[in-house]
């Protein structure tokens, strides 16, 4: 089904397409590509809003696509074969999630759509948030009817440039307001530690003996001498992208009824707990959200690759094409 979602300042019709198969319902809005809601068996487990305005106004990127770079660029430069790309500053003079007009903020073209899937595509002109090249991205999200949302991008460019596409849904899977008694396993053996403005340090440290070994699943509730300990970095599962999906991560809810696995072709994932959260308006069931409301599990390549040769690549040249599988399985107890 498809419906008049909204319209943006300049006129522009955003649209909202529901997907229905199986245990899931998915709601899907050309503006941003964004999962507005996802409900598994009834239930929305994702952190949304009901009208337009409000994710122009105050959403911290809730069920979008970042792009053209997700995550965070140092000095919100980047430097390929040679030449130096300044790009458009968002954070503390750093570029975050491609910048203030990037591909969150943008209405994606509805290509194709049927029951269980949806095709949606965006043409970033060269140029733009000061990225080279001309790029064609496409996300196709696919309920798969058994309790799976599989999400798959792919990216072409005419220059070379860089790309590194995630969702950036906001996961709470019973409801509480937050999710901080919501396990969490990670099956990586190390993370990127992060600097006063949440970039990589370069370097790439052991999970061991730290608090951010999720590798036999705990809790987000901070233990004693955790306090002050953050959660929003990146955790290293391969030193490249993989060709089929693998188990990456998983989420159980306080009670254990409700578990999503994450499964990726991608090299990294980024844990953030939302304790930035602070949206003082009605979401979706007529929700406010405050810190910790929703936990991220982003798909993705290393933050700041482009500048850490020790990183993941994020380079995509002419006759390439970039691509990121990734699904999100849901089972439940109850």
């Amino acid at each position: 089904m498809i419906r008049e979602f909204g319209t943006l300042a300049d006129g522009t019709v955003v649209q909202e397409i529901t997907l229905k198969k199986g245990p899931l319902e998915a709601a899907v809005l050309t503006y941003g590509a964004i999962i507005r809601d996802l409900k598994f068996n009834g239930r929305s487990v994702v952190l949304g809003f009901d009208d337009l305005e409000s994710y122009v106004a105050h959403s911290p990127y809730f069920g979008a696509v970042p792009g053209r770079c997700a995550n965070r660029i140092s000095n919100a430069a980047v430097t390929i074969d040679g030449t130096k790309y300044q790009l458009g500053a968002n954070e503390n003079g750093n570029q975050l999630h491609g910048g203030k007009s990037g591909f969150a903020n943008r209405v994606w073209s509805l290509e194709q759509h049927d029951k269980g899937s949806v095709l949606l595509k965006y043409v970033s002109e060269d140029g733009e948030e000061g990225y080279p090249g001309r790029v064609e991205a496409l996300v196709r999200y696919t309920l798969t009817g058994t309790g799976a949302l599989r999400v798959k991008f792919s990216a072409t460019t005419d220059k070379p440039t860089i790309v590194n596409l995630t969702q950036h849904s906001y996961f709470n899977l019973d409801g509480s307001p937050d999710i901080l008694d919501h396990s969490v396993e990670i099956v990586a053996d190390s993370y990127l530690p992060v600097d006063d403005q949440a970039l990589p340090t370069g370097e790439i440290r052991q999970v061991a003996w730290t608090p951010y070994d999720f590798r036999e699943g705990r809790k987000l509730h901070r233990k004693p001498g955790e306090e002050g300990v953050i959660f929003d970095h990146n955790f290293c599962l391969a030193d490249a992208p993989r060709d089929e999906v693998e188990f990456a991560a998983a989420v159980e809810d306080a009670s254990g009824n409700c578990r999503m696995e994450l499964w990726t072709t991608e090299p990294g994932l980024q844990l953030y707990d939302g304790y930035k959260v602070d949206v003082p308006f009605p979401g979706l069931e007529g929700r406010t959200y405050g810190p910790n409301a929703g936990l991220c599990l982003e798909p993705q390549r290393w933050p700041d690759s482009a500048n850490h040769d020790n990183f993941t690549n994020v380079l995509l040249r002419p006759g390439e094409t970039y691509t990121h599988v990734s699904e999100f399985r849901f089972t439940s107890e109850a």
